[in-house]
């Protein structure tokens, strides 16, 4: 794959400091506009975004800092709460993961009011996180100590799943709040029931180690993950061998999503090289990837819940890609 077939971001945005991780709320604000954050070294930025394609009267892309939360380190991983909004009462909820095991949810009406609930449990690095998609009062985090926890909005726990090596990623179903899927590091993808607590199906990669998985959540029978330099897609009515799997990045893959809007369309990132990372579009019905791009020392992933357009973070930056579909 020759590196100048590289397509340039789309659209920029400029940042403060270096991004670790970038995500689109999933859920709508009650206002054109989409929730975005992103976080670092001890921070976290909360803001909107409104692209050309969406508001004729923007050029480009339009980025609105909402709020700088202070972070007590690096955050990791970060997931969204559906409760955020931004009509009636504005109100922000998500909750992060740090490399010092803990949870922390962040709440604040972007004016006096601003929680920080501080979760333990976990004795490991935490990997992934994300909060029940329809109520959002229930978080469920996967960690390196062979777990996957489910917590209230208190801080309890209330479900802890056993794993046989390292949770990786985690994603709920967007309809049914009683099912969850856990990826393991050794490239087993398992679908709990979270009221018996036990698996009632499982998938697997044939190749380990997994490094991230997704559900698409516009058509819950397809799951992708990468492994190695692969990305893999199940049927998971079919069978629990990969329907399709090619290899994709020279340098390990390091992350898979699913395009919010539409099931065809995934992108992968390869693992942060030196200088730049990959970043590569594909749709289900080309065999080459669609698009391919790359951002300095790149890292995170997201896409928009309603277009085609995805983002990474990078160097003081972050990098929005538009797919012409």
């Amino acid at each position: 794959m020759q590196e100048d077939s590289s397509r340039s971001p789309s659209y920029t945005v400029a940042c403060e400091d270096y991004v670790h991780v970038v995500e689109f709320s999933p859920f709508s604000s009650g206002t054109p506009a989409s929730l975005l954050a992103y976080g670092g070294n001890q921070y976290v930025v909360v803001g909107t975004c409104l692209f050309q394609e969406e508001d004729m009267e923007i050029e480009g892309v339009e980025f609105n800092v909402l709020r700088a939360f202070h972070h007590e380190l690096r955050v990791d991983s970060l997931a969204w709460s559906p409760e955020s909004r931004l009509d009636r009462i504005p109100t922000i909820r998500f909750c992060t993961a740090g490399a010092d095991r803990k949870l922390r949810l962040l709440t604040s009406d972007l004016q006096d009011r601003h929680e920080v609930k501080v979760m333990e449990g976990h004795t490991s690095y935490v990997n992934h996180l994300v909060f029940e998609p329809t109520e959002g009062k229930q978080i469920a985090s996967v960690s390196d100590d062979h777990t996957c926890r489910v917590w209230d909005l208190d801080g309890n726990e209330s479900t802890t799943l056993r794993l046989g090596s390292p949770g990786i990623s985690v994603c709920w179903h967007p309809e049914e709040a009683f099912k969850l899927m856990v990826a393991e590091k050794k490239g087993t993808i398992r679908f709990y029931d979270l009221v018996t607590q036990q698996a009632i199906l499982s998938v697997d990669c044939g190749q380990s180690p997994l490094m991230s998985a997704d559900w698409c959540l516009t058509n819950t029978i397809k799951v992708g993950a990468v492994a190695g330099n692969d990305w893999l897609i199940w049927d998971i009515t079919r069978s629990s061998y990969p329907q399709e799997k090619r290899p994709a990045h020279i340098d390990k893959a390091r992350l898979f999503r699913w395009s919010r809007a539409n099931e065809n369309l995934f992108a992968t990132t390869g693992c942060p090289g030196k200088i730049c990372s990959q970043l590569l579009i594909h749709h289900l019905g080309h065999p080459q990837p669609v698009m391919i791009g790359s951002a300095t020392v790149g890292s995170g992933l997201s896409w928009h819940r309603t277009l085609p357009l995805c983002v990474i973070g990078g160097d003081r930056k972050l990098c929005f890609w538009m797919t012409e579909m």
